[in-house]
């Protein structure tokens, strides 16, 4: 067994292909073991030099949703009522800690996925110049 760093890309093939020659190699065995230390270092490496980026989090809901064949209905009383799911689910209103908490608790979402901010949310913009008259629309000031 000659392991070494996996500090190139030419290490990280010969180890990927000495892990293949050896896959199917015997439980208690020294093969056995040079597959354990050789994936050991294949997933450092692959994590300085291949990172994965965190799901969205509106995407992970929706995913761990599909996987347990719930729809967002399942959110109401997790992320709050009817409209404040909407909200979530459309990209127009960030989670909350208590949110982020009760998805944690109760769909087993990892928290790292649903504390990062989520790439869709939408800004709303006021322009100046302009500003709100008490119907709620927006005027221009002189």
């Amino acid at each position: 067994m000659d392991i070494k760093p996996i500090r190139t890309e030419a290490d990280y093939d010969r180890a990927l292909r000495r892990v293949e020659e050896l896959w199917d190699s015997a439980e208690a065995s020294t093969e056995r073991d040079e597959v354990d230390i050789l994936t050991t270092l294949i997933e450092a490496y692959e994590r300085e030099h291949y990172p994965i980026d965190l799901p969205d989090p509106v995407e992970a809901i929706k995913f761990r949703l599909e996987q347990t064949g719930k729809n967002s209905r399942a959110l109401i009383g997790i992320i709050g009522q009817r409209t404040r799911v909407y909200e979530v689910m459309r990209g127009k209103r960030p989670l909350s800690l208590n949110m982020i908490r009760n998805l944690h608790e109760k769909l087993d979402i990892p928290a790292d996925v649903l504390i990062q901010p989520a790439r869709r949310y939408r800004k709303i913009a006021v322009h100046r110049g302009e500003n709100r008259s008490r119907r709620g629309g927006l005027r221009r000031s002189a």
